[in-house]
């Protein structure tokens, strides 16, 4: 079910040139210095063509049912953070409510300040206008945000996996955060806690919270037992107790973020 969730973005972003078991070791970087300036300079220029709403956002609906005005488009990359995938950029995947890219960016000031060095990945947000985002079941009004989940090897901060694109939807974590492939590669729980809890602290200084927080339910132990989880399972911000199989299956490689107005 995991690959086939997977595979569903995958082939929403044009990218079912290969089958879904070679997907996993490919990436989505161009392979040359040529290809990656003209990529970079898509970006840029993608980046530039919307990055110019002064109107307030609106959230319409639900994050089930709903719909996007004035969205704000998420930077491509900053001083600690990229948006994971070039081709979901592009087809206007990266758009948020403006105070949600607010609580977004400054937690990742603060990260930068607490976790010098470490570096992270936004995942997908939603439409220009939002709506439905296929083939995800939320997203549609600005107000969700996919996050990488951090990891670590040999217990030191890993990026190796950071750059395959929406085929990192594939990747799959045992209930220990182990990685399938390589054991040695595992989920950096505590600092997954502390984005998490950093968040919080910056949608409020936004007039906003976190309304959830999905992530596998086999990993809560893990997340829990480590500092900032304990922190974060005192907290008050509602993880998820129970999700359908299939939605628990592919919440193990990222974790995803409602947000609400205060």
């Amino acid at each position: 079910m995991k690959i086939l969730y997977a595979a569903m973005i995958a082939c929403t972003l044009g990218s079912c040139t290969t089958s879904t078991s070679s997907a996993q070791n490919q990436t989505n970087q161009p392979e040359t210095s040529s290809e990656r300036e003209i990529v970079a300079t898509e970006v840029d220029e993608h980046f530039h063509e919307h990055d110019t709403v002064q109107e307030s956002s609106e959230s319409v609906g639900s994050v089930s049912n709903g719909s996007l005005k004035n969205g704000r488009i998420v930077p491509f990359s900053g001083k600690n953070y990229h948006y994971f995938d070039t081709t979901s950029y592009l087809a206007n995947r990266g758009f948020t409510h403006e105070k949600v890219l607010n609580t977004v960016l400054e937690t990742y000031e603060v990260l930068d300040s607490l976790l010098p060095g470490k570096h992270f990945c936004i995942m997908e947000c939603s439409h220009q206008q939002g709506g439905k985002l296929y083939p995800h079941r939320t997203h549609q009004n600005g107000m969700s945000v996919d996050f990488m989940m951090p990891k670590l090897k040999d217990k030191e901060p890993y990026y190796g996996l950071d750059n395959l694109g929406a085929q990192h939807y594939m990747l799959t974590f045992d209930k220990n955060g182990k990685y399938s492939k390589d054991p040695s590669i595992e989920l950096d729980f505590n600092t997954i806690a502390l984005h998490i809890l950093e968040l919080q602290s910056a949608a409020k200084k936004n007039g906003m919270s976190i309304e959830k927080v999905i992530i596998n339910t086999g990993l809560k132990d893990e997340l829990f037992a480590t500092e900032h989880g304990k922190t974060l399972k005192q907290s008050g911000i509602y993880v998820v107790r129970n999700l359908s199989p299939l939605i628990n299956s592919v919440h193990d490689d990222h974790f995803h973020i409602d947000f609400k107005l205060d």
